[in-house]
């Protein structure tokens, strides 16, 4: 699976990169492995502070697009005091290695899913309820009030800074190189790769599924080679991974939301001055915003790209699903690992779940 160039970021993303901030982006592949590794944060004297940052989408992404404008200007207000190299597309390992990097130093800055994030804070999934909202209109009240509160609350108890604002990764959509997913009946005995996560293994075995954990860097691979026949992504990453060269039919479930922590190593955050501190919150919280509507505006144009390349949709009924879903342990079970304080908190948003 090759990876987009410089020039296809710039045709594709919804805003241009800075050249500068570009280069920063792409050419950090190149460095060597034992400057990854460093300590944590790269100070000298009239040296600027170097900071490391990953993240597991491709650099055409909006996230990456969005990133390198915020890395940009706050390079340009701490008069390049503060660089911030970003390392995209699974370059320092799987989630689940950033996530460890984070919490040794090792790794400064990283973007990480909610579902990813839930290995170390299991109520990062808490949105990610299969089922639970069925449009933005109630996830971001929730993210950026009450819900969005508590799990930054129990992400600090990890040693990691999340930033305020959460980044997009979209409403989750089944693809497959089979046939197209109507119903839940259809996915009966089906081979389908799923992020590294719990809670959608759990989501896809109660739907009768053959769910499949497999990393995102991986994905591509398992679906060429038949080891599952279909995944389930945001079609910004169904788009960005190039799933649409394996897979035929896209079914559009909305089956789950999930958003990306901005996310700062706890011990590295201590260790940076206020000012840099104030000067990153503003530019990522502002970036994320940003990142949001991008999201949102490229839906539509998504789908009509990823016709264009030969991909057949489908719409479905999530109240079929949600349906089949009540009649499992799925929620009941959810909630008892959950606790009743964050599904209190989510069902104040979603309105009631199971």
């Amino acid at each position: 699976m090759g990876q987009p160039n410089d020039e296809a970021a710039r045709r594709d993303g919804p805003a241009a990169l800075s050249r500068r901030t570009a280069l920063r982006l792409a050419g950090a592949a190149v460095m060597g492995m034992a400057s990854v590794f460093s300590p944590a944060i790269v100070r000298a004297q009239g040296a600027p502070t170097k900071l490391k940052f990953g993240n597991d989408v491709p650099l055409t992404h909006s996230l990456n697009v969005r990133l390198a404008e915020a890395i940009g200007a706050i390079e340009q207000e701490t008069n390049g005091r503060l660089l911030i190299s970003v390392f995209p597309n699974n370059q320092l390992g799987s989630d689940t290695d950033m996530i460890s990097q984070l919490r040794s130093g090792a790794l400064e800055l990283a973007t990480m899913p909610t579902t990813l994030l839930s290995t170390l804070v299991p109520s990062a999934a808490l949105p990610a309820i299969g089922f639970v909202f069925p449009s933005y209109d109630k996830v971001w009240p929730a993210m950026d009030g009450e819900v969005g509160a508590f799990m930054r609350r129990n992400i600090e108890k990890a040693n990691l800074q999340p930033f305020e604002a959460m980044w997009d990764n979209g409403f989750r959509q089944i693809t497959t190189s089979t046939k197209p997913i109507v119903n839940p009946s259809n996915l009966k005995g089906f081979k389908i790769r799923v992020p590294v996560v719990p809670l959608w293994v759990s989501l896809f075995a109660a739907l009768n599924a053959a769910p499949t954990s497999i990393p995102l860097s991986e994905a591509y691979a398992a679906l060429q080679t038949k080891i599952t026949d279909g995944q389930e992504n945001p079609l910004a990453i169904i788009n960005a991974t190039k799933f649409y060269e394996v897979q035929k039919y896209c079914s559009l479930t909305n089956h789950a939301w999930d958003g990306f922590w901005l996310l700062a190593s706890g011990r590295s955050w201590r260790s940076l001055p206020t000012e840099f501190k104030d000067v990153m919150a503003k530019h990522f919280n502002a970036a994320a915003l940003r990142q949001r509507e991008d999201n949102l505006k490229d839906s539509l144009a998504l789908k009509a790209s990823l016709e264009n390349k030969g991909m057949i949709f489908n719409s479905t009924d999530p109240n079929e699903f949600r349906q089949h879903l009540e009649k499992t342990d799925f929620y009941k079970t959810w909630k008892t690992k959950f606790g009743g304080e964050s599904w209190a908190l989510l069902e104040k948003y979603a309105g009631p779940v199971g």
